[in-house]
């Protein structure tokens, strides 16, 4: 880690004040090459959406494009194809964090939990999620979720942990999920609370240590953070490529010198997400729709830019 934290810090060379726009860019992509802990990853093609089948091609495809530059993927279903993620995350030798989508609908919830346990006890499991915002969107009651997170404690195997993926307040404001996770897997998102990107790092780490000290020891990973690059801002928060790219560049920097593990948020541009977030849903990839690196070919500009090196 320390090799890895000194290899950044080289490439900054303190001097982000003296770099051009792409002298920035460069830096994001040395960042990524050097390797980060994880990604929120998503196979859905443009014109797809979930509840479409997804096909062993086209996930095999886009795992090979982000294989390079991270050790773990996240995965949120364990149905319509979704199930293959992790079998070939696996093959492919990445870890896995696999998650089984939880609604308001028993039936598929049924085969979201099936599927996931399967998986684990095929080996393809390395961290179990039951559930993903369920509470924030009202989908289950706090009983029901922890039936589900009871019934896959009790059926996995030993040696993999399971958690709740939401969002780090409500491991503090609701102790029976909070202990029924051998992990806390909280979603940390400034730009989402409308914080400007001048203090986003600083608002992360409050949200993580809030989750931190609601778990009374447990580990802690952050499940979901990253920057919209387009769309309408909320408050303070404002998307553009500059802030994304100075927000990864942060919330990188961050973990590998407290040894935090991330997983950011998210592998491609997804435009069905348009329907749930608004237009800046379509814009929260490190690559574009068409599997294109983003924040390589576009003009920045670095006024007022502070990276925290």
């Amino acid at each position: 880690m320390s090799n890895r934290l000194g290899k950044i810090r080289s490439l900054s060379g303190g001097h982000l004040d003296e770099k051009t726009g792409k002298g920035l860019q460069n830096l994001f992509k040395r960042v990524l090459k050097n390797g980060i802990h994880g990604i929120c990853f998503s196979a859905y093609e443009e014109g797809q959406e979930p509840g479409d089948q997804l096909s062993e091609k086209q996930i095999r495809r886009r795992l090979e494009v982000i294989k390079p530059y991270t050790k773990w993927i996240r995965s949120f279903s364990c149905t319509d194809g979704n199930e293959l993620i992790p079998e070939l995350a696996k093959e492919m030798g990445m870890k896995t964090l696999v998650g089984a989508w939880l609604s308001d609908n028993a039936e598929i919830n049924e085969k979201e939990v099936a599927g996931l346990l399967r998986l684990a006890n095929q080996g393809c499991v390395d961290i179990a999620a039951v559930g993903n915002e369920v509470m924030y969107r009202k989908d289950l009651t706090e009983d029901q979720l922890l039936n589900y997170m009871h019934k896959v404690k009790a059926a996995l195997p030993t040696n993999v942990p399971m958690g709740y993926v939401d969002a780090y307040y409500e491991f503090v404001n609701r102790p029976k999920i909070t202990d029924a996770c051998d992990v806390i897997l909280a979603n940390c998102y400034p730009y989402w609370e409308g914080c400007s990107i001048d203090y986003a790092l600083i608002y992360m780490k409050d949200m993580y240590h809030q989750a931190q000290r609601a778990g009374q020891g447990k580990k802690v990973i952050i499940t979901e953070t990253g920057w919209p690059s387009e769309g309408e801002g909320i408050h303070g928060a404002l998307p553009s490529y500059e802030n994304a790219t100075k927000y990864f560049i942060n919330a990188q920097q961050w973990s590998m010198e407290e040894d935090i593990e991330i997983f950011y948020f998210s592998s491609f541009d997804e435009s069905w997400k348009v329907g749930t977030e608004g237009d800046v849903g379509a814009y929260w990839g490190l690559w574009d729709m068409d599997e294109r690196l983003k924040y390589v070919n576009k003009a920045v500009s670095l006024k007022d830019i502070k990276v925290y090196f």
